[in-house]
């Protein structure tokens, strides 16, 4: 074989290097370590190797930084020759140009485009032959890394912050899309995540739906009260709902023997405020061995009770069981328009329409409540984001139900009720 002929060749084998080194790069900084550890926990040893290169990626950054660039410059220096040999002084422009496109094309963009695809299998298939190029070049990469120390020291890096909530629902939702996990699953992790944000004031029953019985109620009183409501528990007040002295549950209140005495039956309640944090209500109730708790606001009032049902909600979603009435919060019509219950989450609507933040109420009905500025009768309506929204049924001073509908006068987009029945 000619001089032509063998230089020819090693351009070719310097490609196939430097798209090695592509691939590499590209397989390591994508591969999910998640799935990889799981794997070398499973006793897969060629994952441990690829998990521990892959862990000391500084290193591993620079040998293959190097490698590729040892293998470009001897590539682009080769071609010169070639080209310059056989075409004379015109050899280094098209030397130049030929060997851009054929390291662009076959050298970077191919590689990396399939690494990037199966980074899991490239950085399996690629690690052998990696590690001994690592270690040959390791006199070398340590230069580098006593340079990149230094740039450290003048340019000193920020801090690592770690994973922040929004980046990780952002993974959550990735993995959703890319059908590694399915919906019910992604929705109960981003529970999961977004259950540290949540107080007793998003979750609670207010005190106008509480079911109570006074301590003085006689005991067909007391049962027609569990028959009707379907509830296992109920608080029990002396004097005034305000003053709640105890928790009764039915199966105490059924199995008694011997006249009533609720104040032997039922258990001492416990008391959080509508600050408390969820998963510090969670820890409570399960440390006092109670099921509800009740909520009182700062000046000793009874706000609502929170029970244990309505925390684990907020982390499995509703569970209903044969005493529930099914009420769906967001009804949506035919038409298009959306039928909403005022005890509906405010949060919950604003994924439907955009409500600044600057309301501080729960509820859809402490909303409409904000916006008009008084109580609501049947019929009142206003406009707000282009949507016109009409109260459907008011009672008892607060919005039960309403109705969202596309606004008549798409012009009037406002963040402000502009007009008001």
């Amino acid at each position: 074989m000619d001089g032509t002929g063998t230089m020819i060749l090693s351009l070719i084998a310097l490609i196939a290097m430097s798209a090695f080194f592509s691939a590499s790069e590209t397989a390591y900084t994508s591969l999910n370590r998640v799935r990889v550890k799981n794997m070398a926990n499973a006793g897969n040893r060629c994952a441990e190797k690829v998990l521990k290169l892959a862990e000391n990626y500084d290193k591993l950054l620079s040998g293959i930084l190097v490698g590729n660039n040892i293998v470009n410059i001897l590539s682009a220096s080769l071609a010169t020759v070639l080209f310059v040999n056989l075409i004379g002084g015109r050899g280094v422009t098209v030397s130049t140009i030929v060997m851009t496109v054929v390291v662009l094309m076959f050298g970077e963009i191919a590689p990396k485009s399939i690494a990037k695809e199966h980074p899991e299998e490239i950085a399996f298939a690629v690690y052998p032959l990696l590690s001994f190029i690592i270690r040959i070049l390791t006199p070398i990469i340590y230069l580098t890394t006593l340079w990149q120390r230094l740039i450290y020291r003048v340019f000193k890096p920020s801090e690592d912050k770690g994973i922040t909530e929004e980046e990780l629902i952002t993974i959550v939702e990735e993995a959703e899309s890319g059908g590694e996990i399915d919906s019910h699953e992604s929705e109960l992790i981003r529970s999961a995540i977004e259950f540290n944000d949540l107080t007793v004031e998003d979750i609670l029953t207010p005190r106008v739906d509480m079911t109570a019985v006074d301590i003085e109620d006689s005991a067909e009183d007391i049962a027609r009260t569990f028959e009707d409501s379907g509830f296992s528990r109920i608080p029990v007040y002396e004097g005034s709902v305000d003053n709640i002295v105890g928790i009764l549950h039915e199966k105490d209140f059924f199995t008694r023997k011997g006249p009533l005495n609720l104040r032997e039956m039922m258990t001492k309640p416990l008391c959080v405020v509508p600050t408390t944090e969820l998963p510090v209500l969670l820890k409570l109730l399960q440390k006092t061995k109670n099921h509800m708790a009740v909520v009182m606001d700062e000046y000793g009032g009874v706000l609502g009770i929170a029970t244990m049902e309505d925390v684990l909600e907020e982390l499995v979603g509703e569970i209903w069981d044969e005493h529930d009435e099914v009420v769906e919060d967001f009804f949506e019509l035919p038409d298009g328009s959306l039928r909403v219950a005022g005890g509906a989450s405010l949060d919950d609507l604003r994924e439907r329409m955009n409500i600044p933040d600057e309301y501080d109420s729960v509820t859809v009905n402490g909303w409409v409540l904000e916006v008009l500025g008084h109580f609501p009768q049947n019929g009142d309506s206003f406009d707000f984001d282009s949507r016109h929204i009409t109260v459907e049924k008011a009672a008892r001073r607060r919005v039960e139900q309403i109705l969202i509908s596309p606004a008549v006068d798409d012009d009037q987009n406002d963040s402000s009720p502009i007009e008001e029945h």
